[in-house]
């Protein structure tokens, strides 16, 4: 069996069963307070964390996650408690992703998201199923974003097989980052970094392209807000590329939420004014929680792309795509 972690900007394999050869002893510090928020919260960290899961798997090789390799590679020099690296296996779900990748190994883009629905047993089933166009035509399918992750993959089963499996996703580093599916998405919101040309370029193409697209405009999961699970305001964007490229919109509800830990940890960290996003280190924590759920997805009327004209802004039109969506609920 072979392990993975990273080493400078190189993925580094040990071979055999018994992991990683232990090295001589160094020097190594104690882990202070200051430390362990660096390891937990830092954005490095999770891209770290993310990247783990963007290995080749297009090989027949079992690949396996090593959380105990990636500190190792973090912190050379601190010696991380063993309740951190069993906390950070726990929320990554490192023995769970390992059981996948030896159960379904070498699965990739449609298959990989049907096996992985398989193995989380997670079911849903389509209201509005009439609303949906003919295959004919160019599509773009916008929904609120309750999970951060499952719902993209329940959304792509459902669509892709309404649509002969034409369809591409517009996403967030959370699913961009599960390489088997690479093919399928289109890079979105790196965490905070700025598009690319070449990521540009890429939606250019698929535009004009005749798949039909899923996005979610929100751009990260919804939060709690007095009370309701509701998206943050939504990006403009989809609305300026569908009058450019004549496509008509589809609304669609997704009835999903995550746990009240989430929420309350989302709530915890604007209260406190720290910017980046912590609880996005929870998402993988929040989609096994969802094992064996139901879902419910209510397809809206399709918006033709005529009825976004000058009456409003871009940005004014997709929030009221956006209250439309929270109609059909």
């Amino acid at each position: 069996m072979r392990q993975y972690g990273k080493s400078g900007g190189d993925f580094i394999l040990s071979e055999g069963c018994g992991g990683v050869k232990k090295s001589r002893k160094s020097k190594i510090s104690p882990l202070s307070f200051k430390k362990m928020a660096y390891i937990f919260f830092s954005k490095k960290t999770l891209l770290l964390l993310l990247q783990i899961l963007s290995i080749d798997m297009s090989k027949k090789d079992i690949i396996q996650i090593d959380i105990d390799q990636v500190l190792k590679t973090k912190a050379p020099n601190t010696k991380v408690p063993k309740f951190v690296a069993n906390y950070l296996k726990k929320i990554v779900h490192q023995d769970d992703f390992n059981l996948f990748f030896r159960t379904y190994p070498g699965v990739r883009n449609n298959e990989f998201i049907e096996k992985g629905l398989e193995f989380l047993e997670v079911s849903a089933s389509v209201e509005g199923k009439e609303n949906l166009p003919p295959k004919e035509g160019r599509y773009i399918f916008v929904s609120n974003h309750p999970l951060g992750g499952l719902d993209s993959l329940v959304l792509g089963h459902l669509i892709g097989k309404e649509y002969d499996g034409k369809i591409r996703y517009f996403s967030n580093d959370l699913i961009m980052y599960l390489e088997p599916m690479s093919e399928l998405f289109i890079p979105i919101n790196k965490l905070g970094a700025t598009q690319s040309r070449k990521s540009a370029e890429m939606m250019r193409e698929l535009y004009e392209s005749d798949h039909h697209l899923i996005t979610f405009p929100a751009g990260i999961c919804s939060r709690k807000i007095k009370g309701k699970i509701v998206d943050l305001e939504w990006k403009k964007s989809f609305v300026s590329k569908a009058i450019e490229y004549q496509r008509d919109v589809v609304p669609i509800y997704f009835d999903g939420r995550n746990s009240n830990f989430f929420y309350n940890l989302a709530n915890l960290r604007k209260f406190l004014g720290i910017k980046f996003n912590i609880e996005m280190m929870y998402l993988a924590d929040e989609m096994f929680k969802q094992r064996g759920n139901h879902f419910t997805v209510k397809i809206g009327k399709p918006i033709p792309w005529q009825t976004f004209d000058k009456s409003k802004t871009p940005f004014e039109w997709a929030q009221w795509v956006r209250e439309q969506i929270y109609k059909i609920k």
